[in-house]
């Protein structure tokens, strides 16, 4: 009882100082929060609906970059994020989330949508050298979160030159890179997998699958 009763005075103080701390929200609904509540700061109690409101709303303290959420591209289906692997790194590394404005569980859901890939693809370029760009979305049993969302990383330098002894196919643009990997998986008796999306050639992708986590295996995607 008494531990209960101090969890609720730590959720209404914090509340009282960051407003929305006091949502109750579980850990694999952050992203899923962030994507449907965060990224119009115009809509109603927008700071105490929010998880991580915007960097650039007028919500209250504390502000630092674990707790705001800085939007790097945005259109009405999807929206891209700095991930909180961020934080504390020096400017030159790179790890942003591309995700739907609306509830997609994941890999495994039919409510995805091709466009995200173009859409992660042309937000990365802004930052990151077309041929070091990875778009990794890791499989059902390798996620912590419950919304979909696609890793915008640097392909690891140790890794680029041997994606060939992987389970991979090439397309000529983004249009159909779920289609592409479900059937890549099919062929393959795969069930749970994720994928890595390349640059093969200047007109060309790589789409790789794989039942390990592509963002952990394949990718620069933490700082240290």
């Amino acid at each position: 009882m008494i531990k209960k009763f101090q969890k609720l005075i730590l959720i209404l103080l914090l509340g009282s100082i960051y407003p929305s701390f006091a949502l109750e929200i579980s850990r694999s609904d952050i992203l899923l929060n962030i994507a449907t509540q965060c990224i119009n700061p115009k809509t109603q109690d927008y700071c105490n609906q929010c998880v991580s409101p915007r960097i650039d709303s007028s919500c209250g303290n504390p502000r630092d970059c674990k707790n705001t959420t800085e939007v790097w591209s945005e259109n009405e289906q999807f929206v891209a994020i700095r991930d909180i692997k961020m934080c504390g790194c020096s400017n030159d590394f790179i790890h942003g989330l591309a995700m739907p404005r609306s509830e997609v569980t994941g890999i495994e859901d039919i409510r995805r949508r091709e466009e995200i890939w173009q859409f992660a693809w042309d937000t990365s370029k802004k930052i990151i050298e077309a041929d070091l760009i990875a778009l990794a979305v890791n499989p059902k049993s390798r996620r912590s979160q419950n919304q979909l969302h696609v890793h915008l990383v640097r392909i690891d330098p140790k890794v680029k030159n041997k994606l060939n002894a992987y389970i991979f196919t090439y397309v000529k643009n983004l249009e159909y890179v779920w289609e592409t990997a479900e059937k890549l998986a099919a062929k393959n008796s795969l069930i749970d997998y994720g994928i890595l999306v390349t640059q093969a050639t200047s007109n060309q992708f790589t789409v790789l699958i794989t039942p390990n986590s592509p963002e952990n295996e394949f990718t620069i995607w933490k700082c240290n």
